[in-house]
């Protein structure tokens, strides 16, 4: 019953992503052609673009609550886009090196603001990462580890023990998700309050370029290996 279900989670949400890819593709295309907008029209594209973000994240918090285990490892994502995950998703500091390479035309003041807000990032990343590996730890203790070793010859008590770290490291993982999935938000919402709008059309097209081409890259390479 729970892998029917996982399997239905899976299938549901790669429907999804593949049609929130494609209106992606459409927002990229208006990005690329906004430079000569008005300010209002600028921030009213932002708007809507961010809006097209916290749709995926609010689809993507629902498969979590049901399956953590299945977005750290996703089946809608080829291998060569899986090795970029850090914690089922991009590294929020990544927003920063896409600044540096697409906006070039930081005044003082806002790069100053940049790198005081790169450093607070930073700094949460190392403390999401200590407890990702505190988790793990957890789970590595030498009494798990025998047990999971002999596997069916767990005696009743043994079970429920193993059923309830299990259940403790889904909780556990599911927190550190959701709150890497809450920084990596409010990360590239804080950069766009830094920005000016245009510069902010900037940033947000070279991110849907970057993600649709480790996702065509993936899919070749994917399309290669299954010949």
């Amino acid at each position: 019953m729970t892998h029917t279900l996982n399997n239905r989670n899976a299938i549901a949400f790669t429907n999804f992503f593949e049609d929130w890819l494609v209106r992606q593709e459409h927002f990229l295309d208006e990005l690329l052609c906004a430079e000569s907008h008005c300010e209002r029209e600028l921030r009213e594209l932002i708007s809507r673009v961010l809006s097209h973000y916290r749709q995926y994240y609010e689809e993507k918090s629902m498969v979590t609550q049901n399956d953590v285990f299945l977005v750290l490892s996703p089946t809608w994502f080829s291998s060569f886009e899986r090795s970029f995950l850090w914690l089922a998703g991009f590294k929020p500091a990544l927003v920063f090196k896409l600044v540096a390479n697409s906006v070039k035309d930081l005044s003082e003041e806002q790069a100053q603001m940049v790198e005081r807000l790169k450093g607070e990032v930073h700094g949460e990343e190392i403390e999401l990462e200590k407890e990702m590996a505190m988790v793990q730890e957890s789970v590595a203790a030498p009494p798990l580890l025998e047990m999971a070793r002999r596997a069916g010859r767990l005696i009743d008590g043994e079970r429920r023990e193993v059923d309830n770290v299990i259940e403790s490291l889904k909780n556990s993982m599911q927190i550190l998700v959701e709150r890497a999935d809450f920084l990596r938000v409010n990360t590239t919402s804080k950069v766009i309050e830094i920005l000016s709008p245009l510069q902010g059309v900037k940033l947000l097209a070279a991110t849907a370029q970057l993600q649709l081409r480790v996702r065509k890259f993936g899919s070749q390479q994917r399309q290669q290996n299954n010949r």
